[in-house]
Parts: C-alpha cells; sequence; structure tokens
C-alpha cells in the first residue's frame, strides 16, 4: 500500500489525469487498464523518466496481483462480500452502494472512491496502460503493459457477482447518559405570595401548617441603652394606610413609665437607630406583651388585668377590655419573670390573648379576642404550666412554647392544637444566641418569628408541615 500511494503521489505531480480501468474479457478475465494522457506528439523510448515509470508500473501491477489473491483467499469459493454497519449517523447502504461495496474493499487503502469500474489514481505523462489479467489491454496513446490472471471480483456477465448479505440491524447499545426533561409552569404572583411551597393552597388560612424547624437568628438591630436591655419589636401583618408591611414599631421595656413607642419606616432605619417618629402612649405598658396588628397597638396597661387598643393613625385608645380572672404584675409570668402574665399574640387565626388564671392553677389559657372591641369570642384552658417555660406565640391556631429563656439550645417543647383541644411535647432545637430572650412572637406575613435577645432584635426563620 505505501508503494501504491507513493506511485499515486509521484504521479500526480503529473499534468495530465490517469485512470485505472476493469473489465471483463471475451474470455471471462477481468482485466485492469492503467492509462495515462500523452501529449499529442509520440513518445520515444529512450524519452527521460519513462524506465523509471515502466519500473514503477511493474511494482504497481504485482502489488495489484498480491491484493487480487489475498481478497480471493479471503473470501474462498465466492465472493467476501463487505459488511458495512449502520449507525446513527451512518444510514444503512443503499443497493447502489452495496453493489460497489467490494471494490471499496479492495480499494479502500489507497484513499479513493470507486467511480464505476474507473478510479482515479494519479496524473502524469506517457500513455501507459495496466492489465492484471490475461487478454488485451486499452490501449491509448502510449505503451501498454498487461498481465493474464483469473481476477476475483470484477463483475461481468459470464462471471456475475452474488448479491451482498443484508447489512446487520443496528440495535442501540444502552447509553451512559442521561436525558433531562425542563418544564416550566407559568403561575400568578399573587398565587406565589398566598402559596407557599409548606402550606395548603385555597384553604381559608392558606399556608397554615404544623411547625417542623426554626433556623438561626438573624440580627437585624441592637438597642444602644440600658433600657433596651428587654423590649418588644414588631411588624403589622395587615397594615392600613399609611402604614405598610415595612412600617417596624419598637419599644423598650426596662423602666417605670413605659410609654415610648418608636416608629420607623423600614427595617434597616430600625438598625441605623433613627426613628421617623416617636409615639407617647396615653398609658405606661407593662412588660413586652406588645403586637401591632391592623393599624393598632395592642398592650396590657401597667398594673391591670386589662388590654387595650391604641389606634396609630388616630394617636389616642380605641378600645379597653379587662380579662375576666387574669393574673397580672406578676402572678403567673413567663419563667425568666419580667411582669410578663398577659401575652397578646397574632397569627393567621387573628388575634390572641395569652395569660393564666386562679382557677387553671397557673396553666396556660388562651382566648380569641376581636381586634376592634377585644370582645372575647372563645377561651381554652391548656395543661402547659405558664410558670414553666420561657416564652410561646401562636402559628394557625396552635400555641408553642419554648424551654429557656437563657440556655443556648433551648427547644420548642410543647404544643396545644386549638382545634382538637390536644396538647403534646415537641423537641424542635431554638438557639438563644444572647442568653436572655425576653420576647417571642410570630408573624403571619413574613413566616417568621421576631425576639429580643439581650439587647438584640431578631429574627427566626420557620418551617411548617402541611396540615
Amino acid at each position: 500500500l505505501c508503494l501504491l500511494l507513493w506511485g499515486s503521489l509521484a504521479l500526480r505531480g503529473r499534468a495530465d489525469p490517469a485512470f485505472l480501468r476493469r473489465a471483463p474479457d471475451s474470455a471471462g478475465h477481468c482485466t485492469y487498464s492503467f492509462t495515462v494522457a500523452g501529449p499529442a506528439e509520440a513518445c520515444p523510448e529512450a524519452a527521460s523518466g519513462v524506465p523509471e515509470l515502466r519500473a514503477e508500473l511493474a511494482a504497481l501491477a504485482a502489488r495489484l496481483s498480491r491484493l487480487e489473491g489475498r481478497e480471493r483467499a479471503m473470501g474462498g469459493s465466492g465472493q467476501r462480500e463487505p459488511q458495512q454497519v449502520a449507525s446513527p449517523s451512518r444510514p444503512h447502504p443503499t443497493p447502489a452502494l452495496q453493489q460497489t461495496g467490494h471494490r471499496a474493499l479492495l480499494w479502500g487503502g489507497l484513499g479513493v472512491s470507486p467511480k464505476e469500474n474507473e478510479i482515479p489514481l494519479a496524473e502524469g505523462r506517457g500513455g501507459t496502460a495496466v492489465s492484471c489479467c490475461g487478454g488485451s489491454g486499452h490501449r491509448r496513446p502510449g505503451k501498454q503493459r498487461e498481465r493474464a490472471g483469473r481476477c476475483g471480483g470484477c463483475p461481468s456477465p459470464a462471471n456475475a457477482v452474488p448479491g451482498p448479505a443484508a447489512a446487520p440491524r443496528w440495535e442501540p447499545q444502552p447509553l451512559t447518559f442521561q436525558e433531562l426533561q425542563s418544564e416550566r409552569t407559568e403561575v400568578p404572583v399573587s398565587r406565589l405570595l398566598e402559596e407557599t411551597a409548606l402550606g395548603r393552597p385555597g384553604g381559608a388560612h392558606s399556608g397554615c401548617g404544623e411547625l417542623v424547624w426554626v433556623g438561626e437568628p438573624v440580627v437585624f438591630g441592637r438597642a444602644d441603652s440600658i433600657a433596651g436591655k428587654y423590649g418588644v419589636w414588631m411588624k403589622d401583618p395587615e397594615p392600613v394606610p399609611p402604614f405598610t408591611r415595612d412600617t417596624t414599631w419598637r419599644v423598650d421595656a426596662v423602666g417605670t413609665e413605659v410609654r415610648q413607642l418608636f416608629q420607623y419606616e423600614e427595617a434597616e432605619q430600625l438598625a441605623r437607630g433613627y426613628p421617623a417618629k416617636v409615639h407617647i402612649l396615653p398609658r405606661p405598658l407593662e412588660s413586652t406583651g406588645a403586637v401591632v396588628y391592623r393599624g393598632g397597638l395592642f398592650s396590657h396597661p401597667r398594673r391591670s388585668r386589662s388590654v387595650a387598643r391604641y389606634d396609630l393613625r388616630g394617636e389616642t385608645v380605641t378600645a379597653e377590655r379587662e380579662i375576666p380572672g387574669a393574673g397580672y404584675h406578676g402572678q403567673y409570668p413567663y419563667a425568666w419573670g419580667g411582669y410578663t402574665d398577659i401575652d397578646l399574640a397574632v397569627d393567621e387565626m387573628g388575634l390572641w390573648v395569652i395569660y393564666s388564671t386562679e382557677s387553671a392553677r397557673g396553666a396556660i389559657v388562651l382566648s380569641k379576642l376581636d381586634p376592634e372591641t377585644l370582645e372575647i369570642h372563645r377561651t381554652w384552658e391548656t395543661n402547659i404550666r405558664k410558670r414553666g417555660v420561657a416564652n410561646s406565640f401562636l402559628i394557625c391556631g396552635t400555641l408553642y412554647t419554648v424551654s429557656s429563656y437563657s440556655a443556648p439550645n433551648a427547644t420548642i417543647n410543647f404544643s396545644y392544637d386549638t382545634a382538637t383541644g390536644a396538647s403534646r411535647a415537641l423537641s424542635i432545637p431554638f438557639e438563644n444566641r444572647f442568653r436572655y430572650l425576653s420576647m417571642l412572637d410570630y408573624n403571619p406575613s413574613e413566616r417568621q418569628l421576631f425576639a429580643w435577645d439581650s439587647f438584640n432584635m431578631v429574627t427566626y426563620p420557620v418551617r411548617l408541615a402541611q396540615a
């Protein structure tokens, strides 16, 4: 093959084309003819380069004979049919290609493609033809040299080539990769706001579920005076104009006359410590149980068993109601003290008050309040001792309590479901990063817990399981 390539390249350097033909003669022998077009004038025998060309052609003829004999040996008594395997990028051969497949097998090593019975090999001067089998060759201007012999694989009427075997069926092998499919569904923004991944779409209280996880605290601000060791900060989950959900409220709860309510346009303003306005309340507050809801501040007035609503737009008290039998001013506080006898809370269900009574023997009592009149709609008495827990909050009508206000690795340790009246023990990790938790409330619009932990205003992300 190397000699053939070398000869082809040598002849290709000349200007005239050369062709290799094969055809059966009258005796049924296959005759190979190598033809090179010569110049118009006669070519003398002694012309420069002719002896060398003859020697090259003789070697080429010998090489073709060996290839021919090898093909017969491989095919046995019949013709050897080339098999082509189809692939996704290489389709099954057409009948025309199958008929010339045996030629491609013989000449594939030359890097050329058969075209009927004519294969261009090289270009050169002098008219010389080569025949690999006995019989007369085809003469063009120039010399001819032939070699007789039976050539397998030459199609002729007397020696017809049998049809090739059917190409094997291509069977795809198992792929080593997996195709991924992506689907996209357009959802209105309003629906995304109402339905969370953990929520329950379409219900009366979308997104309600059971608390299963509380994340690490995120610090939003820090009080800069001793009055802020204990305190309460909050946002309105259902604000009334001109206030928004970004409007933030804060009360520093240390002192005998706690009457200042700081208003911030957003939490970032709270972090910088510059309030947009300071409200002076008509009556001092007691402890850290206040909440903001539907445009009003709901709080526990000092030294009373009452709750009051202070309208934030009109800056007046619009409602006040006594909670029957509720302990106050240190009778039934949380474990940390601080006159936390009466604690207000907000969740998806509305406004609540958490307290205890003498008849309940210190156990937590829940009452659902009307946010306009503060009328009690319904009351539940639990079996959770109020002094035995550090704080509490409600989510979706279920009360949750915290085991410790100072232990760094506390837990959410109890729950009470107002829908079923059942309580159960829990063990949800809860971190007291600054070791003095004095306030803890849930914001249903942000799905976070707001807390005051030793001068620091923090939030906790929560996760709910579908109810």
